[in-house]
């Protein structure tokens, strides 16, 4: 594992209960991984930053009634999904039009959301955090209620050379427990950096070489993403008519475009697409096989010789391309102590 370790001058103030706490941790990167995209100059991560992010994802004040935090739609035993829902959900039972997305690797992406609409991590929660059916709050509504907590009071000071409570601080902080947040020890990780001796599995050989050669694409690297926006052919659901990527740009060739997902930890993600509407692997593998549609904007990585779309995979393909998805789970992350609330 290569080890990016973080190092900033501490300082005190003896006027105030807490003082600045500047202890470094460091940011594990697999050595199969590609480069941390976060800038770790812009934002150290520290003990009491990182300390400080993980309370503000369990805290339910960041919502307009106080309840709904951002670990309600992200799960650590799902990959920080929202299990059992193919919407998102939110205030006064409010529904969104996507799925909830694994939190995993975020220091590694180059954009967030299906659509791409936040470009930078520290910005990544101001969408959530001001959607009227999720926690339907105002940023300057936030800080006010987080000023007004002793708790809070002392943990940015603790947290930031400034001490401040602001919107800057509590998204560096929230963006500090993202970016400690690597996903890389799954049974797959340990097979190609050999370690502990793990091998894989026929089927799950058959599986990696059959993703290998029909997968890898879109889902490249080991992050299992290329994070570009593409057209898988998914009919148009007529409730949502969510056009993807267009909504942010308005660019007629982004219709229906949405963000590659990473497949890690995929096997407890479920359910599939961006708006949830496959519970299954199967039925994820059936839908490139034969059941992909022309709605006019199509990726033509999906063209056939033959003029359709779709990608020709066999039942056994099929079951050992599951098996090998399955060893993408990381239980070691999903059951980490460090990004549970207790």
């Amino acid at each position: 594992m290569m080890t990016v370790t973080v190092t900033m001058l501490s300082c005190s103030d003896s006027s105030t209960l807490a003082s600045y706490e500047a202890i470094p941790l460091e940011v594990n990167v697999p050595s199969n991984f590609p480069d941390l995209q976060y800038n770790l100059d812009n934002n150290p991560v520290t003990e009491a930053g990182f300390e400080l992010g993980k309370s503000l994802f369990y805290e339910g004040k960041l919502s307009s009634n106080n309840a709904i935090a951002c670990a309600f739609c992200h799960e650590q035993a799902f990959a920080f999904t929202h299990h059992g829902h193919n919407l998102s959900h939110g205030v006064n039972g409010g529904v969104g039009f996507r799925n909830a997305q694994p939190i995993q690797n975020m220091g590694f992406q180059t954009s967030y959301m299906w659509d791409g609409s936040a470009s930078h991590l520290d910005l990544q929660p101001i969408i959530p955090l001001t959607s009227d059916v999720e926690m339907g709050e105002t940023l300057s509504n936030v800080i006010s209620k987080l000023e007004q907590d002793t708790y809070y009071q002392e943990q940015f000071t603790r947290a930031f050379e400034d001490g401040e409570v602001s919107t800057e601080n509590m998204l560096k902080a929230l963006s500090q427990f993202m970016v400690m947040m690597v996903s890389g020890d799954s049974k797959y990780d340990k097979y190609v950096r050999q370690e502990d001796n793990v091998s894989l599995s026929q089927i799950e050989m058959d599986g990696l070489a059959t993703f290998n050669n029909k997968c890898t694409s879109c889902h490249a690297t080991d992050l299992f993403t290329d994070q570009s926006f593409r057209n898988n052919g998914l009919p148009v659901n007529p409730q949502l008519d969510d056009k993807g990527r267009f909504n942010i740009l308005e660019d007629p060739s982004d219709l229906y475009k949405f963000k590659v997902p990473s497949l890690r930890n995929i096997g407890v993600t479920y359910p599939y697409m961006h708006d949830g509407r496959f519970a299954t692997l199967e039925v994820v593998l059936d839908f490139y096989d034969t059941g992909m549609v022309d709605n006019g904007n199509v990726d033509s990585t999906f063209s056939r010789p033959d003029g359709t779309l779709g990608i020709d995979l066999s039942t056994y393909e099929k079951e050992s391309i599951i098996a090998f998805l399955h060893t993408l789970t990381d239980t070691q992350f999903l059951e980490d102590e460090r990004f549970s609330e207790f």
